[in-house]
């Protein structure tokens, strides 16, 4: 189950890493189409709609990179994080789906719920 447990942080650290990555290309080309149509009412709205997405995706993205490095750690909190963050990436057909489907299956085994119990 060690094996799965690691699989699972190195996803959730990967995915989150990808999150902001593509908040902050979203946020660059919202901003950037903006500014090449030289109309000041465009400009706000893009660059509005740029902030909130990049920050909804930085800001969410957060979370799941803080518990993939708490997986590999074994920390008790990370175990509950990870299924929260599990639960919700079931909403994001159909990868987010596989992944959380994934993740709540290791997490809620009865070995690995043994493993993070024996962590200092």
């Amino acid at each position: 189950m060690e094996k799965h447990v690691t699989f699972v942080a190195v996803i959730n650290i990967a995915f989150g890493f990808l999150g902001i990555f593509i908040g902050l290309v979203l946020f660059v080309v919202l901003i950037g189409t903006g500014i090449i149509s030289h109309d000041p009412e465009t400009m706000k709205i893009t660059t509005i709609v740029g902030v909130v997405i990049a920050c909804f995706l930085i800001l969410t993205s957060i979370p799941e990179i803080i518990g993939g490095f708490g997986l590999l750690k074994r920390r008790p909190w990370a175990r509950v994080l990870i299924l929260v963050i599990a639960v919700i990436d079931l909403m994001f057909i159909p990868v987010g789906t596989l992944i959380g489907i994934y993740a709540l299956w290791v997490m809620l085994q009865e070995d690995t719920a043994k493993l993070f119990q024996a962590s200092p």
